[in-house]
């Protein structure tokens, strides 16, 4: 994690020189990270800003698009295969199908039976679901440096302006593909509700936020992604909110042990948001598409 970060601050830094860079300092041996035999420390720059854990308002999703096509952009010169993968198959959608059916398989909490519809239609877009692995697998999407982690809150906007100064928490910095990081910004950001909303009629992906993401985040790339990677936004939008919801779905039949829960149905609430979200943007597909061609 640690090198990952190192290498790609360092090349931040080169690449926008004068501009604020998140930096993590060393220690007299040259780590950027200190191990006192119990606890691992990291120490790195003060950066007055300001912080949002979430917003409707158009003009800071707008930036917060920016701010993460231009980490893009900057990082586009950036050979990806040097990062190590510190969560192995993290976007592998048919991995993440192989996860699912071992479950279903096991089934240890007597689960399965109750998402048998769910089941159905996730066996039946499969193939679409693995579209972008196979896109990848092909060599017509490039491997890229990529966040994974795209919501607002890992900006740092200018306390003054809200003009986004910065991308932070860099711990999931790995290769992958812009489609992810774009679509997952949407996911999380263009949604109408909360990701665990019971009431799935409130469910929608709001376009006027998606329009204002959309826009910043090409301003921000600057021409830096393939005609195919510009054309696929919306594809990256729904397959990753896809398989968001396989995630949510796998972890409630295993037995809720890797997204913390406050309650016992809370993972298939989640998963229910996705798919319901999928749908909609399946209804909205052109409309999508007529924003990223619009900017």
């Amino acid at each position: 994690v640690m090198e990952n970060i190192e290498k790609v601050t360092q090349h931040l830094r080169e690449w926008r020189p004068g501009r604020v860079t998140l930096h993590y300092h060393h220690t007299r041996d040259g780590k950027n990270f200190v191990w006192d035999g119990d606890h691992i420390w990291r120490v790195f720059n003060f950066i007055p800003s300001a912080a949002f854990t979430e917003s409707r308002d158009e003009t800071l999703v707008r930036n917060a698009g920016y701010a993460f096509g231009e980490f893009q952009a900057v990082l586009s010169g950036f050979d990806p295969t040097v990062l190590h993968e510190t969560i192995p198959d993290f976007h592998n959608t048919e991995k993440r199908y192989e996860a699912l059916e071992a479950a279903v398989e096991k089934d240890p909490c007597g689960r399965a039976g109750e998402v048998e519809k769910e089941l159905q239609w996730l066996m039946q877009v499969r193939a679409e679901a693995c579209r972008l692995c196979r896109m990848q697998q092909e060599g017509l999407l490039p491997l890229r440096v990529t966040h994974n982690d795209t919501k607002i809150n890992n900006v740092l906007f200018h306390p003054k302006d809200n003009s986004a100064m910065i991308v932070i928490d860099l711990d999931t910095v790995m290769p992958g593909l812009s489609l992810y990081d774009f679509g997952d910004s949407i996911r999380f950001g263009a949604a109408t509700a909360a990701e665990d909303e019971k009431d799935l009629n409130k469910v929608w992906c709001d376009m006027e936020l998606f329009r204002a993401y959309t826009k910043g985040y090409l301003e921000g790339c600057d021409g830096s992604l393939t005609d195919l990677e510009v054309e696929m936004m919306p594809t990256g939008a729904k397959l990753i909110t896809l398989e968001c919801g396989v995630r949510f779905l796998t972890d409630y039949l295993d037995g809720d042990n890797y997204f913390r829960t406050h309650y016992p149905e809370q993972n298939l609430d989640r998963c229910r948001t996705q798919f319901k979200l999928v749908r909609d943007m399946e209804e909205q597909f052109q409309a999508m598409h007529d924003v990223v061609a619009k900017y």
